[in-house]
């Protein structure tokens, strides 16, 4: 299916877009009695590039409302349950319809940017360092190029060719940049922040983005569907899609190695552009939830997230944890 988008992207057709029902189903009753538990999902809006609508949330809790996190822009939708409930269910459904991105008629001059505008973009998080060891390789991959779509071509091309996918990951990876750069392996988020980490480092604005993939069947459970895609910023012309991961998966699942003429069409596509089975939740890492959560920071807000008391449930076992995401085709 994915390769049909590419080919009707390569002859100028106009994007396409994929839509349906995503129903997000928990049931917290099972965790302990005795303490709040509060719980916080990412909660889809629209942009230029999708459009969520009926949006309904039910279920027994005793307070929930949409909140916004200061720092990322994120909306969130928060729950809570008292510490005496015996049941702590809550389900929230919505339509979208999200369209193909293929953003690549880039313009011919640059114009300057404006640093302290895209600071957030450019500084290092708590697993992605823009000094050192990364700062290091980045100027070597980079070497005396000058504009920023040439710097980030030049890391978009050495991350697909040197990482790779890593089916053995956890989840989506946690994106640990001076780790991956000695493993190389791992899984998107690992891919996405290594590119954004170079890309930063290298004075070019970049971001991951976080969301769940659609499903291709008429219904599908989508639980563990989150992926992790980068953007990023070209001056005088906007956010740019790209993923390397993609490249990297289709690589391994579909047995293909750099050389291949299959591989090249994937290269080609997923510098900016990526394909309509995506919703975009979150972006941004080390995040402060709204309300705020106990403990530290949150890595990445691609995932639901809970806590009973002060402590965290863990979001990678939707069997525990007790969530499920559906897609239904309309």
């Amino acid at each position: 299916m994915l390769f049909i988008y590419l080919i009707l992207a390569a002859q100028g057709a106009s994007a396409a877009s994929r839509s349906g029902i995503i129903s997000m189903d928990f049931d917290l009753s099972g965790q302990e009695r005795g303490k709040v538990v509060k719980l916080w999902i990412p909660y889809p809006v629209s942009d230029s590039d999708q459009f969520i609508s009926n949006i309904k949330v039910t279920g027994d809790y005793s307070e929930a409302a949409v909140y916004t996190d200061p720092q990322h822009g994120n909306s969130i939708l928060f729950a809570a349950w008292d510490k005496n409930a015996g049941s702590r269910k809550l389900s929230l459904s919505f339509a979208a319809e999200r369209k193909e991105v293929i953003r690549r008629d880039f313009p011919a001059r640059e114009p300057g940017l404006d640093r302290a505008f895209f600071q957030p973009y450019l500084g290092a998080t708590s697993l992605g360092p823009v000094d050192g060891e990364v700062k290091n390789l980045a100027d070597k991959i980079t070497g005396d190029k000058n504009s920023v779509l040439a710097k980030v071509r030049a890391i978009y091309e050495w991350t697909y060719t040197n990482m790779y996918r890593d089916p053995e990951t956890p989840g989506c990876g946690i994106g640990d940049v001076y780790y991956l750069l000695h493993k190389l392996g791992g899984k998107c988020t690992d891919i996405s922040s290594v590119f954004v980490a170079l890309a930063r480092a290298s004075g070019v604005p970049a971001r991951e983005v976080f969301g769940i993939r659609l499903g291709k069947k008429a219904q599908e459970d989508i639980t563990g569907y989150q992926h992790c895609w980068a953007e990023f910023y070209e001056p005088g012309y906007g956010w740019v899609p790209v993923d390397p991961a993609d490249v990297r998966k289709a690589m391994l699942v579909e047995n293909l190695k750099l050389e291949d003429p299959k591989t090249a069409e994937y290269i080609a596509y997923y510098w900016g552009g990526i394909d309509p089975y995506r919703i975009k939740l979150a972006i941004g890492r080390d995040i402060t939830l709204n309300p705020p959560q106990a403990g530290k920071p949150l890595n990445n807000f691609g995932y639901p997230f809970a806590q009973v008391g002060d402590s965290t449930i863990d979001w990678l076992a939707p069997a525990t944890f007790k969530y499920k995401i559906t897609y239904l085709a309309p």
